[in-house]
């Protein structure tokens, strides 16, 4: 099927998208996660299937191909199997009206887990009842029929990425009161959009961890300092000490795991874990696209992506270099415990309910690729 001329062009597109992945010419997750799915409804508009298994088995080999570029994309391609399976249930509902009708259990009403949030009637009502697989006189039939909602699955994904940033700030006055000192770390554009969302409503004072070696602490310093927000950028080395201060520390997430912990910019972990000496409540900002069905995504440093070591120790250190391994991830495992609540695009949730968020939003088929 992938290799019909017709979809070449597609096909091309996944290959330039994988080396800019390995490359990190494209950064951050959102950035990530929109050019997968732009590369996606190529690959689907140009695809020929006869039937659902084909369909599914295209684009298992695109997210493959993806996932060894980067596994982030991965939650990406998972969203748009659960959706290609939603679309084609709705479309096809009305070919089964004749069939047996279903018993109801208890076993099965527990595997079914939450109920689809698209129960609804079809979106292409003309489609309802009219496809057929494996047409041996128009194998193109079900292609034809199937494309049109897929395309309108897909534009509901990306809309909800354009508008991540908007949906998880819309409520951060709720978490944020007058006069509250919050702690951050790193540059993260969701906690960001989070914080000057509650600017508007709230006056507050932010600490600002430079976050070595990157300092991306200073970025985001100087960005909430430029929107009038009271600010003050300190060495990672002092947040322990400043956490009897703090109300409330706000992280951003790399991924979100389905035991409900994290993996974030380095420098977490600690922030976390001096929130939990002094009983300050730690809340995540992620967008629902970074939840991911796997327990633990890489090796025991808790990072497939790795810095520069001499950003930690330079070779002007001379005979030191040779006595010691610097590592330098770029993140740090957050375990549940340490974390109070996730702020999603699609409300609060604690760590401990991770698992439904993920029931809902993949199927158990596409946890591997």
């Amino acid at each position: 099927m992938g290799s019909e001329p017709r979809s070449a062009a597609a096909h091309r597109s996944v290959d330039v998208l994988a080396s800019k992945l390995r490359r990190r010419q494209i950064v951050g997750s959102r950035a990530t996660a929109l050019e997968t799915l732009l590369v996606l409804r190529q690959v689907i508009a140009k695809a020929r299937f006869a039937n659902i298994e084909q369909l599914v088995e295209i684009i298992r080999g695109v997210g493959r191909r993806l996932v060894d570029a980067q596994p982030k994309v991965g939650n990406t391609v998972r969203k748009v199997l659960h959706h290609i399976r939603e679309e084609y249930h709705a479309a096809t509902q009305g070919t089964n009206v004749a069939a047996k009708p279903t018993s109801f259990s208890i076993s099965k009403f527990v595997l079914q887990g939450q109920p689809r949030k698209h129960a609804g009637p079809p979106k292409s009502s003309e489609s309802k009842g009219t496809l057929r697989e494996n047409d041996p006189h128009d194998p193109d039939s079900f292609a034809r029929g199937l494309k049109p909602v897929l395309m309108e699955a897909i534009q509901d994904v990306l809309d909800e990425l354009e508008t991540v940033y908007d949906n998880i700030s819309k409520n951060a006055k709720d978490h944020i009161h007058s006069d509250e000192i919050i702690l951050t770390l790193g540059m993260s554009k969701t906690v960001e959009a989070f914080l000057k969302s509650a600017a508007h409503v709230r006056n507050y004072s932010v600490i600002v961890a430079e976050t070595a070696p990157s300092y991306d602490g200073r970025e985001m310093a100087k960005s909430l300092s430029t929107a009038g927000i009271s600010t003050f950028l300190v060495p990672d080395s002092s947040i322990f000490s400043l956490m009897s201060r703090v109300n409330k520390v706000i992280l951003g997430a790399h991924v979100i795991l389905a035991n409900g912990g994290m993996f974030a910019v380095s420098g977490s972990l600690m922030a976390a874990t001096a929130a939990r000496e002094h009983s300050t409540p730690v809340v995540v900002c992620a967008g629902q696209f970074k939840l991911t069905p796997l327990w633990n995504l890489y090796h025991e440093y808790g990072a497939l992506d790795f810095g520069n070591p001499t950003d930690v120790l330079g070779f002007e250190n001379g005979d030191l270099i040779d006595k010691v391994d610097v590592v330098n991830p770029y993140y740090d495992y957050v375990q549940p415990d340490l974390i109070v609540a996730y702020i999603t695009n699609d409300g609060d949730h604690p760590p401990s309910s991770i698992y439904r968020l993920l029931k809902e939003t993949y199927d158990d088929e596409d946890n591997e690729l």
